[in-house]
């Protein structure tokens, strides 16, 4: 088959080594234009990529060589670049937030349910090989009956400091991209994957640092997003569920995922809180074990990526990648799609009642 044509708006920091180096290792695709918010930063995107470069997404969307369009813009963008790539017909493959806000989200679902056409968003999180290894061993009965589960991690930004004036949309909850919607949901995306959806949840969010420090220039900037995220819930199977995000980083553990059964116990950790791009530890004990140890992760889990690309952030985008070629080659769709994202962004709004309300939310 001939590669899919891609084109990327907004080939950033985020994108640079993440989406750029995956397409440039897959057959199944090939880069074929970039664009930017701005002409200087254009023509520096397209010298070091060696494909077309635009300050208008609207030319890139309008090139008949790019099948897929992916969004790396801010997520205040979204909405409107995403629109215009699907009403010209193609493929789209948005980061993740999908919109800035549930209504923004509906749109993009109801835009992509009508016009039939391949959509992706960027929760890759549940393609790492410890959480595919660890959903398995669940589904083959290693801990027997699940009884409950807690999750606490660091969204590792959303601390006292941030680097630029150009990142501080992160702390303004009206930007759409904070520890709630980025670094909580980039982690439930593979929790819901590995043990199945939450039938009721409640919410405590928090602001907990009022305001934070641009080391730029050493000027303060008011802090409106939620920096302290505590879910508490029942898995539709039954189970207890506790999740905890915080904005910035701890002294201690930075992510740790403990999955508790009648039989034995799975706990995930990692050095870095953000569970998409974090090289994850699986550990387990069963039956008359004493404590938890590793478990070595089959090469069946970890073959399918470069191996310049598997100690990188670029590992499970890559694994998405892989996943989306073969649903375009045999025309399925499992990758997580703008439906999938839709789903996620109505969670985000029942935690936001809940914690507005005090109230419990159900989610089924």
């Amino acid at each position: 088959m001939n590669p899919t044509g891609v084109g990327i708006i907004g080939p950033g920091s985020w994108a640079s080594i993440s989406h750029v180096p995956v397409i440039a290792a897959s057959p199944a695709f090939e880069l074929r234009a970039v664009s930017t918010s701005r002409r200087s930063s254009a023509e520096a995107a397209s010298a070091r990529y060696g494909v077309p470069g635009f300050d208008d997404a609207r030319d890139l969307i309008a090139r008949p060589d790019v099948d897929l369009v992916v969004v790396a813009a801010q997520v205040t963008q979204h909405l409107e670049v995403i629109s215009a790539a699907l009403r010209a017909g193609k493929a789209v493959y948005s980061e993740w937030p999908l919109g800035n806000g549930l209504a923004e989200a509906e749109q993009l679902a109801e835009l992509a349910r009508t016009s039939g056409l391949r959509t992706v968003v960027g929760l890759q999180g549940r393609y790492a090989p410890q959480v595919q290894h660890a959903r398995d061993l669940i589904h083959q009965g290693y801990l027997g009956r699940v009884l409950g589960t807690t999750m606490v991690g660091s969204g590792m930004v959303w601390g006292a400091e941030v680097a630029s004036h150009s990142q501080a949309y992160w702390f303004d909850d009206s930007k759409g991209a904070n520890t709630l919607t980025s670094a909580t949901m980039h982690a439930l995306d593979p929790f819901h994957h590995v043990l199945g959806e939450l039938d009721t949840a409640s919410a405590n969010l928090v602001v907990g640092r009022r305001e934070a420090t641009v080391t730029e220039d050493g000027s303060r900037i008011a802090v409106t997003a939620p920096d302290q995220v505590a879910i508490i819930g029942t898995l539709a199977s039954g189970a207890a569920a506790s999740v905890f995000y915080r904005g910035g980083t701890s002294r201690g553990d930075n992510f740790r995922w403990e999955i508790n059964g009648t039989d034995g116990d799975l706990v995930l950790t990692a050095a870095w809180g953000n569970m998409q791009v974090a090289q994850l530890a699986l550990s387990g004990g069963r039956g008359t074990d004493t404590t938890v140890a590793p478990i070595e992760i089959p090469a069946a889990y970890t073959d399918d990526v470069p191996a310049d690309l598997a100690p990188t952030p670029a590992a499970n985008v890559a694994r998405l990648y892989d996943q989306l070629a073969r649903d375009i080659a045999e025309g399925t769709r499992t990758v997580p799609d703008f439906e999938h994202a839709l789903r996620r962004h109505r969670f985000i709004e029942a935690m936001r009642r809940s914690s507005a309300d005090g109230t419990a939310q159900r989610l089924s």
